[in-house]
């Protein structure tokens, strides 16, 4: 056997090595990793090679399967690994930082690369991360009757547990005035036509309510989207003292379990099928559903409780929503508590109605808008 097959062979045994985690992309999870950073030691998946290539001089990749590896290199990997590495690299990982998942958008994937090798913000020896407090800056924020993107100035007061824009970048009103308990934010990259699109929902007089941000710089919408997170774990730590950290995390943002356009009908199935864009919060079991992804205002298709609700979350195999669907999903407004703190309450005061839904075919759906140009 030649150096070459040996390596290779060696390569795809520490693949399967217990104890390394190297099974899994070292960097969001991704099963069955085929690239490995031979300058770091860790085994990587695809998407996140593309990011390593970005930065040479801390990161260089090589292909498992395809690229000739020297003994030397082998042996490097063979004393590194992915728990070894992240054991280094990922010492003091916040709380309330997101680290990103398989499913997640690039954006996500390449601050928390860049966060960990690059500016090594997670070291065992750098500086003491503490929650981030206020936070002001301008986002390009979608205006609410057109589809134009206005430069917004942002201002978060986290010991208040506020979110505040102004229209005006030295106005002293703001716009809106959002509490943080009622606050989640998901990217939706895809939807608002831009590869740093952030969705903020929330909670007003009795609706779920959206904006759509976003920043030209990477870096910055991640650290807007990790503040609001930061935010809302101090809320929460205020609200339950008594809850260990580790079961407030996953209450801090979440995504839709499902969402996608289909076509409705009213309650007597009278009228003709029209199509909306439908949004399934599995959090708190309810149907969402608006005319187009990017409406300010959600209307409530059905509840916890509602059959409709239970059969669309139950249908774990049937594809019931087709079409342009982000590989990321969505989101609903978090639930205010946990749920082992949450009284039995009504989801909200939003009217409910009962519809027939119909999945349209991937060549009725439109053509995507093309991406938003900088212009609320």
């Amino acid at each position: 056997m030649g150096d070459r097959e040996r390596n290779k062979k060696r390569l795809l045994e520490l693949l399967q090595a217990a104890g390394t985690g190297n099974s899994h992309c070292a960097d969001c999870g991704a099963a069955d990793p085929d690239w490995a950073s031979y300058k770091l030691g860790v085994f990587i998946c695809l998407n996140c090679c593309g990011v390593h290539r970005n930065f040479p001089d801390i990161s260089k990749v090589k292909s498992v399967r395809l690229d000739f590896w020297d003994d030397s290199i082998v042996e490097f990997m063979t004393r590194n690994g992915n728990l070894h590495v992240k054991a280094k690299f990922e010492a003091r990982v916040p709380a309330f930082y997101y680290i990103p998942q398989a499913n997640d958008c690039l954006v996500l994937k390449e601050q928390w690369i860049r966060a960990k090798y690059e500016r090594r913000e997670f070291m065992a020896d750098g500086e003491t991360i503490s929650l981030p407090g206020n936070r002001e800056g301008f986002l390009w924020k979608r205006g609410r009757n057109n589809s134009q993107f206005l430069r917004r100035r942002f201002v978060l007061l986290a010991r208040e547990g506020l979110l505040k824009y102004y229209t005006k970048e030295e106005g002293k009103s703001p716009k809106a005035v959002i509490s943080i308990k009622d606050l989640n934010a998901t990217f939706q990259t895809e939807k608002i036509g831009h590869p740093h699109g952030l969705q903020i929902t929330y909670r007003r007089d009795s609706h779920v309510r959206n904006l759509f941000v976003y920043h030209e710089s990477g870096k910055e919408i991640v650290d807007w989207f990790n503040a609001l997170r930061a935010a809302r774990l101090q809320y929460l730590k205020m609200a339950f003292p008594e809850l260990p950290e580790s079961e407030l995390v996953p209450f801090l943002t979440r995504n839709y379990l499902k969402q996608g356009f289909m076509e409705k009908t009213g309650p007597k199935q009278k009228e003709p099928f029209k199509k909306r864009w439908f949004a399934l919060d599995s959090h708190e079991r309810r149907l969402l559903y608006y005319k187009n992804p990017l409406l300010h205002q959600q209307r409530v298709a059905a509840t916890a409780g509602d059959p409709l609700t239970e059969e669309l979350a139950a249908a774990e195999h049937l594809e019931l929503l087709v079409g342009r669907r982000s590989s990321h999903l969505g989101l609903g407004c978090p639930p205010l508590v946990p749920c082992s703190q949450q009284p039995s309450l009504a989801m909200n005061s939003a009217k409910t109605e009962t519809v027939a839904v119909a999945a349209l075919e991937p060549h009725q759906l439109p053509e995507p808008s093309p991406p938003p140009h900088p212009g609320i």
